[in-house]
């Protein structure tokens, strides 16, 4: 009886599985140990997947410990204008109240952010917002780059210096033209809109270039389209500061973890695969 039971074994179901680029299983300390040699590294996330809202809070815990004092976490989902108030927070100035009623959050914020602006007041590491206040890009996603000629200096201050260069060879850029098909990839509107994702990409790479000193580590949370196939942000960080070491992981969403799909083979430096049925925070 006893070897009867001990030969039978449930399946396993795993909440998610590691990957490096070339589908070959990693593990997290692997990878921990990786990352905390290089000096930024972007974890593309799914804005809704739990299991990458919790790695990101894992691998800031475990990487500012890492790093003592060296350590600086960046975020798209804060936007230049409101960094005041995140210094302010984070320091214990303001209360949560304060800052969420002022700081423009994203809706998801309570359940998927907080936690992390939280570690950082525990564990006293900065936290940069990277990203350009959204009105900006609706501006140009509207009217082009060319609607932000006329912007105060003082709002200027906030976006990537004018002007930007915009490669719309870029594999993500090309690939968002695709998305309107035929004709219409060439047209002004559509270009608009890559526009408006280059403005966001070079904010990015602007100001996470600056947080960052030397021999720290900063660890920028971002959409994976943002990163992916060490594209967007980095395709303008590579510009502002090309000695950079960057590594990069990408969250992607599998109806099979455990063996990483060719599609999605590449697109970072790790992989983690999350099930295409796992539970959604909004």
């Amino acid at each position: 009886m006893l070897v009867l039971l001990s030969s039978f074994t449930a399946a396993d179901k795993p909440a998610y599985r590691l990957f490096t680029a070339t589908g070959k299983p990693a593990d997290y300390d692997k990878m921990l140990r990786e990352l905390a040699t290089a000096d930024v590294v972007f974890f593309g996330e799914q804005h809704n997947d739990p299991i990458g809202h919790w790695l990101e809070l894992q691998l800031t815990n475990d990487l500012a410990r890492l790093k003592q004092g060296q350590f600086v976490l960046g975020l798209e989902m804060l936007e230049r204008d409101v960094q005041p108030l995140v210094d302010q927070y984070t320091t214990g100035e303001l209360d949560d109240k304060a800052f969420e009623e002022q700081s423009r959050p994203w809706p998801n914020y309570a359940t998927d952010y907080k936690p992390l602006l939280q570690l950082a007041k525990q564990q006293k590491f900065r936290v940069v917002g990277t990203n350009v206040p959204r009105r900006y890009a609706s501006q140009v996603a509207k009217g082009s780059l060319t609607a932000l000629n006329t912007l105060p200096a003082e709002e200027k201050a906030w976006i990537v210096p004018l002007p930007i260069t915009v490669d719309y060879e870029l594999p993500g850029y090309k690939n968002m033209a695709k998305m309107f098909g035929g004709d219409a990839a060439h047209a002004a509107g559509v270009q608009n809109i890559i526009q408006a994702q280059a403005l966001k990409d070079a904010t990015m790479a602007h100001f996470l270039n600056q947080a960052r000193l030397d021999g720290q580590l900063l660890l920028h949370l971002n959409g994976s389209y943002h990163s992916d196939n060490h594209d967007g942000i980095l395709a303008y960080l590579r510009q502002l500061n090309p000695k950079l070491k960057v590594l990069t992981v990408s969250t992607v969403s599998q109806e099979n973890v455990n063996k990483l799909d060719k599609d999605n083979q590449q697109k970072a430096d790790f992989v983690l695969a999350v099930p295409a049925d796992m539970t959604k925070t909004y």
